[in-house]
């Protein structure tokens, strides 16, 4: 289905090539609209925002609310499990899924990234991809009420994805304290501006940011 395509590239780190694609994702979203029951008109702040900031700008913005602030990552199972060893499991469950569908996320990030498990979702028939949305609506839906409590216009694409969900979502418990020794014997150090990297075992790469975020994200120092 097109409409979680363009809700993926929405939640993508702004770059000047799919920016300038905007209208058609608009127009991609007005063609399924009796499918995501007209998300044009809940998308329309994003798409204003995308439309009238600079590059620059968006960038920046996108840094602040989801790489500075961990209460909005974009990794569906930290929501869930922290850094526990538990998320690893759950990274391997749904690789399997993507693996079972021929979907191959190997040079992609790691697998619970949302903008990725939307791709996937794009690729399957709208009832399979509905029911496997169920199964992560809750840990959505959450993340788009923060978002929204904090004002951002990337809270709607949250709420068209819980709209979309065949069950309704469920409020989450807090996930369980990161712990630091348990983390980095899971996923090993990471070099700055790469995502965590799973051991060798677990067979998940990673690919670096683009420099012009991995840049706006390094911590500055005074």
């Amino acid at each position: 289905m097109k409409t979680f395509k363009v809700l993926s590239l929405l939640l993508m780190y702004p770059e000047s090539d799919w920016l300038a694609a905007l209208p058609e994702l608009h127009a991609a979203l007005v063609e399924e609209g009796g499918f995501n029951r007209d998300a044009t008109a809940r998308l329309a702040p994003l798409f204003d925002l995308l439309h009238e900031a600079n590059l620059i700008e968006l960038q920046e913005n996108y840094v602040a609310t989801f790489d500075r602030n961990p209460s909005h990552s974009l990794h569906l199972f930290e929501h869930i499990h922290g850094e526990s060893r538990d998320r690893g499991s759950a990274m391997i469950d749904l690789l399997q899924e993507y693996w079972k569908h021929d979907f191959d996320a190997s040079a992609a990030e790691l697998p619970d990234y949302v903008p990725l498990f939307l791709e996937f979702l794009s690729l399957l028939p709208a009832d399979e991809a509905r029911a496997l949305l169920g199964d992560a609506v809750h840990v959505l839906a959450a993340l788009g009420r923060k978002l929204d409590a904090n004002g951002s216009p990337y809270a709607s694409v949250f709420q068209v994805l819980e709209a979309l969900s065949p069950v309704a979502a469920q409020e989450l418990a807090e996930p369980p304290v990161r712990d630091m020794d348990e983390a980095m014997e899971m996923f090993g150090p990471s070099a700055d501006g790469v995502e965590p990297l799973l051991k060798p075992g677990l067979q998940v790469s990673v690919v670096q940011m683009p420099a012009s975020r991995r840049q706006a994200a390094a911590p500055t120092t005074h």
